[in-house]
C-alpha cells in the first residue's frame, strides 16, 4: 500500500533541513513531504494553532496511509498536527525530538540551565537564530562543508520569546496514535528511554542531533524500519 510520509522540521529552523531524507524516503518508495512551517513564528501569538496549521496544510489532499515523523521541537505538537488533519494518520515517529507536553511550555520542560541561557539572550522579547545559541563554531562542527552550513544558517530566524513561554496544545490522549522513536544523539537518549518504558518501537544511530542533513541515507533507512513497524 502507498504511504506519505510528512517529515515535519523544528520551529527552530527551517524546512532544508529535512530535504536530503525525503529524497532517500522517496528512493525507499515512500512520497514525501516537507512542510514549510517557518513563518508561524513571524507574527504575534498564539504560536502553536499556525504551526499545527502549516503541518497539517500540506497533507490535506492526501488519501494514502500518512505517517508524521517531527524532529526535535515539532515533537511538541505532533500528535496536535494528526488531531487537525483528520485524515488517514496511521502513525507518529519522533526523531531526536521532544515529546507530547500538553498544557506545559517548552521553558517548562527545558533545563534549567538552559531556560537562563536563553533568557539572558533575549533582546527586545526575541531570541538570536538558533545556531547562536551555542559557542561558536559548535554547529559548523556537525555540519561539515561551508556550503551546507551556509544553505542551513540562511534558513535561520531571530524566535519570539513567547514561543517558548506559551503550553502546548491540550489533547485529550496524546498517545492515541501509535507512535515510534528514532534517536540520533545522546543528548535525546533519556526520551528515546522514555518512549522505549512506554512500549513504543525505538531504533538508536550513534550520530548528531541534525543527522537528517550529515547522514540522510541512515535517517531514511531507520525511519523505514520503523514505518515497518506499525
Amino acid at each position: 500500500m502507498a504511504t506519505t510520509v510528512v517529515l515535519i522540521h523544528s520551529p527552530l529552523v527551517g524546512p532544508s533541513s529535512w530535504a536530503h531524507v525525503a529524497a532517500a524516503l522517496r528512493a525507499h518508495g515512500h512520497r514525501a513531504l516537507t512542510p514549510d512551517c517557518s513563518g508561524a513564528l513571524r507574527g504575534p501569538p498564539p504560536y502553536y494553532p499556525k504551526l499545527i496549521e502549516a503541518a497539517a496544510g500540506a497533507f490535506s489532499d492526501v488519501s494514502e496511509k500518512i505517517f508524521l515523523v517531527g524532529h526535535s521541537g515539532a515533537g511538541g505538537f505532533l500528535p496536535s498536527v494528526a488531531h487537525a488533519a483528520r485524515r488517514n494518520v496511521a502513525g507518529l515517529i519522533y526523531v531526536d525530538a521532544l515529546l507530547p507536553h500538553p498544557g506545559k511550555s517548552w521553558f517548562s520542560t527545558a533545563p534549567a540551565r538552559l531556560t537562563a541561557h536563553l533568557r539572558s539572550l533575549a533582546r527586545d522579547g526575541r531570541l538570536p537564530p538558533w545556531h547562536r545559541w551555542w559557542p561558536p563554531g559548535a554547529i559548523e562542527a556537525l555540519l561539515p562543508g561551508r556550503e551546507m552550513y551556509a544553505r542551513f544558517v540562511a534558513e535561520l530566524e531571530s524566535l519570539p520569546l513567547a514561543f517558548f513561554e506559551e503550553p502546548a496544545p491540550e489533547l485529550d490522549n496524546p498517545s492515541a496514535l501509535p507512535s515510534a522513536y528514532l534517536q540520533l544523539s545522546a543528548a535525546c537518549k533519556p526520551e528515546a528511554d522514555q518512549a522505549e518504558a512506554q512500549g513504543w518501537p525505538v531504533r538508536r544511530l550513534d550520530l548528531h542531533h541534525l543527522a537528517s542533513l550529515t547522514h540522510p541515507d541512515e535517517v531514511a533507512s531507520e525511519l523505514d524500519r520503523l514505518v515497518d513497524t506499525f
